[in-house]
């Protein structure tokens, strides 16, 4: 498949892709309740609920991932690129609270 259209397709998926600010943060760790995503750890320590993540990632605050819903719930996507360990479905399970 052509790279170009490997990495398209899936971002065609996204709603938004924000525009990160120069300071914006990454993921690190997924926070999980019963086996679903319920909020993020960022690379500057905070664990922030999934809501957050999805307002935090709309302002520019969060770097690499995307904005896609499933029925009236919004979520955080990796935007696609070819590297494999960025990907939020790589990244550990982390405690709410650390």
């Amino acid at each position: 498949m052509n790279q170009n259209l490997r990495t398209s397709l899936p971002k065609m998926a996204l709603d938004d892709i924000p525009t990160p600010k120069e300071n914006a943060v990454t993921i690190t760790g997924l926070v999980k309740d019963h086996g679903r995503v319920s909020g993020y750890q960022l690379s500057d320590e905070r664990i922030v609920s999934r809501s957050e993540g999805v307002a935090l990632a709309r302002s520019g605050e969060i770097r690499g991932v995307g904005i896609a819903h499933n029925k009236d719930t919004e979520y955080l996507k990796s935007i696609p690129d070819e590297t494999e360990d960025n990907n939020l479905s790589s990244m550990p399970t982390v405690p709410r609270t650390k």
